[in-house]
């Protein structure tokens, strides 16, 4: 029962976060701010994980997991607690940096503890059920946030947010010691000099961070770039709504299958064969126009980028060296905020100059050299981590 309830943990921490984001952007638009200073508040959400998270995988590493996700989640829930406090554009900023802080102590260790729950034999299974939470969160959350503010406010929201992400604090101080068994620093290497670029330097690891920048950034730049090519077209938002939301729905339903491939298949060859899946999608992107086939097509891309990202993190888990698993997450985190950030401006400027089929059988190009990189570098299938 521990992986059920990490994922209740994660979902409740996750609907809280998630649904910030949306109260935030409609606060500020309240107080007068314009379109660009809500981006600025946005942004700060993912600006500690493009420079942190590798300083907090590295502590991670060193103490129990029950500890940095207390610490994360007593973080968000004070960064929730601000506009309440002290309504206003300064609270906003400062909810949004805090808040990307918090969810970063609180998700790395999270991320690391979910693979050794049940022996190795769960691990891909551990990591399915928590990325079906999170798709079930990043649903809910954003529509919970929208009905409240209709009814209670834009203020008034953040009490209940507030409540989803202070539930998981008793809740880990209850099953503290069984957390803190499923992770274990590695033995002797104290006062050892230990360089990130350790991790970058592992060829099977390497492999890894590369195909899930890649494929990240696949599911980043369909969400970018979606929106304008469907009112280049000429649909209607509800159906440019609509495609999008056949990711979503996607990713939910190959992650409630990837425990019966994970017993049939290695996580190398499902997440190569991810990655190959989401290339065809781009493939076949700039050749229609009709709001059902693109609807096809995304659902195609979402059974790719949703199979990835459980098969990532399975891998970064069993690959790292022990005693540096929240430290390879943390690697990988960042070079995931750094493709954010870089996806919409290269593509932006691709598509400006040279039109969208070229977006899309570039990236389409990218994801198949992503493939042929995954699948030409040795991965040990058979090792395994124990409790």
């Amino acid at each position: 029962m521990t992986i059920y309830l990490v994922v209740l943990i994660s979902l409740l921490s996750q609907i809280g976060f998630g649904g910030s984001r949306v109260a935030v952007s409609l606060f500020a638009l309240e107080l007068g701010a314009n379109q660009f200073m809500v981006g600025v508040i946005i942004a700060l959400y993912s600006l500690c994980p493009m420079f942190l998270s590798i300083v907090i995988g590295r502590l991670s590493d060193r103490v129990p997991p029950y500890v940095p996700m207390i610490w994360g989640s007593v973080m968000m829930l004070a960064a929730l607690l601000l506009p309440l406090a002290s309504p206003g554009m300064v609270a906003l900023c400062v909810l949004a940096f805090l808040n990307g802080l918090g969810h970063l102590v609180f998700s790395i260790p999270l991320e690391a503890t979910v693979g050794g729950i049940g022996g190795p034999q769960h691990r891909a299974r551990n990591y399915a059920l928590i990325t079906m939470g999170w798709s079930i969160a990043n649903f809910v959350g954003p529509l919970i946030t929208g009905f409240l503010i209709d009814h209670v406010g834009n203020q008034r929201v953040f009490w209940v947010l507030s409540l989803f992400v202070a539930l998981p604090i008793p809740l880990l101080w209850w099953r503290r010691s069984v957390l803190s068994s499923t992770v274990k620093p590695g033995a002797g290497e104290e006062g050892v000099s230990r360089s990130v670029m350790d991790l970058w330097r592992i060829p099977s690891l390497r492999a890894t961070f590369i195909a899930g920048g890649i494929i990240g950034s696949a599911q980043d730049l369909f969400q970018f770039y979606m929106p304008v090519y469907g009112h280049a077209v000429g649909l209607s938002a509800s159906a440019i709504g609509t495609v999008l939301g056949m990711v979503a729905l996607a990713a939910f339903v190959i992650r409630a299958v990837i425990p019966f491939l994970a017993k049939k298949l290695s996580e190398a060859t499902i997440l190569t064969s991810a990655i190959f899946m989401a290339a065809l999608a781009y493939l076949l992107l700039p050749f229609f126009t009709n709001p059902v086939a693109l609807s096809f097509i995304a659902f195609l891309l979402g059974l790719g980028v949703g199979c990835a990202q459980p098969m990532i993190m399975s891998l970064l888990y069993v690959l790292a060296p022990a005693g540096r698993i929240a430290e390879a997450i943390g690697l990988y985190k960042t070079l995931r905020s750094v493709t954010h950030v870089v996806i919409p401006v290269f593509f932006g400027s691709v598509g400006t100059a040279f039109g969208f089929t070229t977006v899309f059988l570039s990236n389409s190009g990218l994801l198949v050299f992503g493939g042929y990189l995954q699948s030409r570098t040795p991965i040990p299938a058979a090792r395994s981590r124990a409790k």
